[in-house]
C-alpha cells in the first residue's frame, strides 16, 4: 500500500508514520533524505539549496522504486503540498491519501518555536490552497521531539 502524508510543516506528519511504519516499509520524507546526504551538524530543517535539490532528485528516484515494491511492503511518502498531477498520479497508482492537521495555531506555534520565519508562508500558503484527503488530526503532544 501507498500511504501519501500532507500537511502544513510542523504538523506532526513524520510522527503519524513512525507511529504506523514497520522496519520493512519504506519511508520517504525530503528532510530525511536531505540529512541523509548532508554532513555532520547540517540544520534539521531549511536546508541549503544545493543539498535541497540533490535530495529533490533523490526522493524522486526512491518514489519511482518504491512504488513497484508496494504489493510487497508499505510505501509512506510526505509530500506537503502535492500538485494535481501529483494527487492524480498517486491516485493511479492506489494511494491511501492522508491529511494530518493538528490545527494552525498549533502549527504556527510549533514553526515559531522550531523553524526559521521562512516556513510560516509554508505554513500560510497550505491552509490557504490545500487541504484534503483522509484528515488524521495529531494528538497534543508535539509532533517530534521539540
Amino acid at each position: 500500500m501507498l500511504y501519501v502524508v500532507s500537511g502544513p510543516p510542523a504538523a506532526g506528519k513524520s510522527s503519524w508514520i513512525e507511529a504506523r511504519a514497520k522496519p520493512r516499509d519504506i519511508v520517504i520524507d525530503l528532510d530525511r533524505i536531505t540529512r541523509a546526504l548532508t554532513g555532520p551538524g547540517a540544520p534539521q530543517w531549511n536546508h541549503d539549496p544545493i543539498a535541497s535539490k540533490v535530495a529533490l532528485r533523490a526522493r524522486y528516484a526512491a518514489i519511482d522504486e518504491a512504488v513497484k515494491h508496494r504489493d510487497q511492503v508499505d510505501v509512506y511518502l510526505i509530500h506537503t503540498m502535492p500538485s494535481e498531477t501529483w494527487l492524480t498520479r498517486y491516485q493511479r497508482l492506489g494511494a491511501r491519501l492522508i491529511t494530518v492537521d493538528p490545527g494552525e495555531q498549533v502549527v504556527r506555534e510549533r514553526v515559531q518555536a522550531m523553524r526559521s520565519s521562512a516556513m510560516d508562508r509554508v505554513v500560510t500558503r497550505w491552509y490557504r490552497h490545500y487541504r484534503g484527503g483522509e484528515a488524521h488530526p495529531a494528538e497534543a503532544q508535539a509532533s517530534r521531539d521539540w
